[in-house]
């Protein structure tokens, strides 16, 4: 047995050179072998694993494991939600807001930020009723200052006057005492872990002693229990929330730029509150990335269970954007929680008038409180493969060229995710009218394939062989190694040459696969809560190029990304590499943003863990290049295709600096053709540079008409005339040859 010193939750437990290591002394435990399984060393299969008993939470026992094969850091085994085969509502304690409850016992709260200056009484009451009349359970407000802390008592007493009593929440980065001070008339107090006690990140690599870090963490106590402590004498409730992009050099020294550091960040306040006997706050861990921002909620959770905490969850992606790459953003990310029964209270961060922020947010939490009501999911079934903690994706085996084929079907599908659309007799009729909604390159009226154009097309319905024209034009889709799937009845009666046949697993069981010319090429549709007897047809049939995960979209209790993770977990433990598609196939009623938002939750759920290849997504109402940007914007906001410029685009807020909503438009007017480059533009700086983490240029108020230009998180220009920022953006990315010029209009 060997035995060590480490803290409470057990973030600073690793491996080194094959033993146990600990990174820093806080509390007793014992870390164990398990028996029968052997010590865990670096290197070692995932399915060894650790006993940890900490002294300081009594009789807890926890398993490690590490976070990936090889990895040296180890997390929790344990849950992180309350089942991963079925949505159930994670239980936590109430924490009131005001006259708000929030919690597992309450409806999901929505609610967004004013963004007038918060100096300005009459403009900021007139934003948040405007903000309450559209259905807002709570309203954040920037609190920046001693000046705007006053003007917060103003605008309380004036929206009371008014008979609103929606709860109002401060927003506070750097400053104490202004916290101090609006606890006195607020209802909840933000405080950023990053900032509230610790200097603003430099990004530097620094070295801690045990006693420095001690030090440290001593200060951060002095700091803030005073704020706890008025927030107990005043019934204010807290959130504990943190930023991806404002860790402090402390935390980043010990854990990187990482989910595991946010976490930890937001432990060590909470430890405060509990240890003064304060319980009436929520944890949030916002980032920009759905990915990032997924795991550190994740970790989160999976540290509360192992402490037999139960505080609540604030949900957001921070700076998701704008339009619909916002709300996908959002939706990939609060969603895919809102999936595991994650979540009490919802934001939809938009580059938006705040107002519009609530209807996302409602639509959301609607999703969430129907899964959770009817329990959506499947069977109980054992999971042994999906990384909760990190993203690793598991990449399906991309078609292969078989010896003797005519045509190319190596590139039907794409390496970082494929889109396929489902196309109509209708649109055959018209070649290159087709050609262009897939995205295609044309060179003479002859399609090619292009960075963005769709991988491969179902045709429900195949023309008449006698069609000679629909068929030449499906026939030049395939000679650019496009993918024509369709139905095995229409591929027998009216084959089209090089077509991949689409089977159920009834077909594939019965036989009639191989009605087919030998070689032939299929795509299975399946459900994934199908029986193993039935799933084994898949290890002896040959020949089969994809899956095509589908739940029907009416079925109400069979939750679809829980059906997939079954899938996965079968095909993994069998050996099984074949790409899997998403295929939802939405009513025809459904509306625009719903389909939006559920194509995010239902598939980013999926991909956000590394499970998938690609998205086919059907709607017969909607616009053929709606579907399509929208399959493309999943792809991108998971981190897998890169298609567009991205954009990392803050909210607003009383803080910002400039018309946030007009020089976003003005950017991405100047800048949407650059594929593979991420632009960050935020009102100012008060999340750190971090938040920029993900963006390669970043456009920054600096000052009231002056902007700051950064390359990564370094800043290279400051002060900037506002009006000439816009063309100094697009000069600092020429410099740094990642600029090319617009295509020209065909």
């Amino acid at each position: 047995m060997a035995t060590g010193v480490a803290p409470a939750p057990l973030p600073h437990v690793r491996v080194r050179d094959g033993g146990i290591g600990f990174t820093r002394s806080v509390d007793f435990a014992k870390v164990l072998s398990v028996p029968g399984v052997g010590t865990l060393r670096a290197g070692s299969p995932r399915s060894k694993a650790l006993v940890v008993r900490s002294s300081s939470t009594g009789s807890d026992t926890m398993e490690l494991e590490p976070s990936s094969e090889g990895s040296p850091l180890l997390v929790p085994r344990q849950k992180y939600c309350e089942a991963i085969h079925q949505t159930r509502r994670r239980k936590t304690r109430t924490v009131m807001v005001g006259n708000v409850a929030l919690g597992s016992d309450h409806p999901i709260r929505i609610q967004t930020m004013t963004t007038s200056d918060t100096k300005d009484v009459a403009k900021t009451v007139e934003e948040v009723m405007r903000i309450a009349d559209k259905g807002a359970d709570i309203v954040r407000i920037t609190v920046q200052g001693r000046k705007e802390a006053d003007a917060c008592f103003e605008i309380k007493n004036t929206l009371v006057q008014k008979n609103y009593n929606i709860p109002l929440v401060a927003d506070i980065h750097f400053a104490p005492t202004v916290a101090l001070r609006v606890a006195e008339c607020f209802d909840k107090i933000r405080v950023n872990p990053g900032n509230f006690a610790d200097r603003r990140a430099q990004f530097e690599k620094l070295e801690y002693t045990d006693d420095d870090y001690q030090q440290e963490l001593e200060h951060i106590e002095k700091v803030f229990s005073p704020l706890v402590e008025k927030c107990k004498q005043y019934g204010r409730a807290m959130r504990i929330g943190t930023n991806h992009g404002s860790l402090s050099d402390r935390i980043m020294s010990y854990y990187g730029d990482s989910p595991r550091g946010m976490v930890e960040s937001a432990l060590e306040f909470a430890r405060i509150c509990r240890k003064l006997d304060f319980h009436n706050f929520v944890f949030s861990m916002k980032a920009s990335n759905p990915v990032v921002m997924v795991q550190a909620y994740r970790l989160l959770v999976a540290e509360m269970y192992n402490l037999g905490w139960d505080y609540p969850l604030h949900l957001g992606v921070t700076e998701a954007g704008e339009g619909e790459d916002g709300r996908m953003k959002s939706a990939i990310g609060i969603g895919t929680l809102l999936m595991d029964g994650l979540g009490d209270t919802i934001r939809v961060s938009l580059t938006e008038p705040p107002e519009e922020e609530i209807d996302p947010c409602r639509r959301l939490a609607n999703l969430g409180t129907q899964a959770a009501n009817l329990q959506i999911g499947v069977a109980p079934f054992e999971e042994k493969h999906r990384h909760y903690f990190d993203f690793q994706r598991r990449s399906g085996q991309l078609p292969l060229q078989k010896e003797g084929e005519e045509v190319d079907y190596r590139n039907v599908l794409h390496r970082d995710g494929s889109v396929l659309m489902s196309v109509s007799l209708d649109q055959l009729k018209a070649p290159e009218l087709l050609y262009r909604s897939l995205a295609a390159k044309l060179v003479v009226g002859m399609p090619f394939k292009d960075l963005a154009t769709v991988d491969s097309i179902l045709l429900r319905e195949l023309p008449p062989v006698e069609d000679a024209e629909a068929r030449l034009a499906l026939k030049r889709l395939v000679d650019i190694s496009m993918g024509v799937l369709t139905p095995l009845s229409e591929q027998l009666t009216k084959p089209l040459p090089h077509a991949i046949a689409l089977v159920n697993l009834d077909e594939l069981s019965s036989g009639a696969h191989k009605l087919l010319p030998e070689g032939s090429r299929l795509a299975v549709t399946l459900r994934g809560d199908e029986s193993h007897e039935q799933l084994d047809i898949l290890k002896v049939v040959d020949d089969i190029t994809m899956l095509l995960h589908n739940v029907p979209y009416g079925e109400k209790k069979t939750g679809r990304v829980h059906a997939a993770r079954r899938l996965f977990e079968y095909l993994q433990t069998n050996g099984l590499n074949f790409p899997v598609i998403h295929h939802i196939d939405f009513p025809k009623t459904i509306d625009r943003d719903d389909l939006v938002i559920a194509a995010g939750t239902n598939v980013g759920a999926l991909l956000v863990d590394g499970l998938g290849d690609g998205v086919l997504l059907e709607a017969a109402d909607h616009e053929f290049e709606f579907l399509r940007d929208t399959s493309f914007n999943l792809l991108q906001g998971c981190r897998m295709r890169n298609t567009k410029t991205e954009y990392v685009s803050c909210p607003s807020c009383g803080r910002t600096l400039f018309d946030l909503q007009e020089i976003s438009a003005q950017i991405r007017e100047k800048t949407s053709h650059l594929p593979g480059v991420s632009i960050a533009i935020m009102g100012c700086i008060v999340n750190g540079p971090g938040e920029m983490a993900d963006a390669d240029f970043g456009y920054v108020g600096g000052a009231p008409g002056k902007i700051d230009l950064y390359v990564g998180k370094t800043v290279v220009q400051r002060g900037i005339a506002m009006e000439g920022a816009t063309e100094a953006l697009i000069q600092l990315i020429k410099d740094h040859g990642r600029w090319v010029d617009p295509p020209a209009e065909e």
